[in-house]
């Protein structure tokens, strides 16, 4: 115990941290948007996808607080991540005694300068997406238990939908650097594969912002409604 403690409250131990939490994340995010694409085959399934989450784990579980549970630990994951990620950002801005003329491509990228304020905008916009198709504080047309109708009426409003993809976009350089970031750790980005792990680190952020991109796109286009 005094081992984890002590391991802790080191910074190798804050990377851990933030990597931990972040396979956490990356895990809800793929299983969120395969979830989510169901939307595609209609109301009832999606409906029925919904109520699925919200009944899983009975009858151990009542209805939905093995929901409230995950939630509870994403909400954690979210907290413990962008802390250790301050904290390393901190200690490495500390360690530098000289600062950079210019900043070279192979040090940083445009994902890794902007992944402070870009985590910023995606725990604003989580805040923001509870209150719409969670709690459906701030979507006019909520109705509960309906997630297909509230998403439609949310994302037919070209302020939320746009407000959508652009938190998607901040989400695909996140999970770029992120996972570029977890090769170089792990020790993987070196030659002859550097390339090839950088492409696959883009391929899989591409992938999963074109994806819930989709489904704003189809509720403004029509094809979802």
């Amino acid at each position: 115990m005094r081992r984890l403690v002590s391991l802790s409250r080191s910074l190798m131990g804050k990377k851990i941290m933030m990597a931990v939490t972040g396979l956490i994340l990356f895990l809800f995010v793929v299983g969120h948007l395969f979830g989510n694409l169901k939307v595609f085959e209609g109301a009832d399934k999606f409906n029925a996808y919904a109520e699925g989450l919200r009944t899983v784990g009975a009858p151990f579980f009542g209805r939905g607080q093995l929901l409230w549970i995950v939630r509870i630990v994403l909400l954690l994951a979210v907290g413990v991540h962008a802390w250790a990620a301050l904290v390393v950002t901190r200690a490495s801005a500390r360690a530098r005694t000289v600062g950079y003329e210019r900043l070279e491509s192979q040090e940083t990228t445009y994902a890794a300068r902007t992944l402070r304020w870009g985590g910023v905008l995606l725990i604003l916009y989580i805040v923001y997406h509870l209150l719409d198709l969670t709690f459906g504080r701030v979507n006019p047309g909520f109705v509960p238990g309906n997630v297909y109708h509230n998403l439609v009426v949310s994302f037919s409003a070209w302020p939320v939908a746009t407000g959508y993809i652009v938190a998607m976009l901040v989400l695909g350089l996140h999970l770029y650097h992120g996972l570029w970031s977890a090769f170089q750790t792990l020790g993987l980005n070196r030659p002859p594969t550097y390339g090839w792990r950088r492409g696959l680190a883009g391929l899989v952020a591409v992938a999963i912002t074109g994806g819930y991109i989709t489904i704003p796109v189809a509720v403004l286009l029509g094809a979802v409604r």
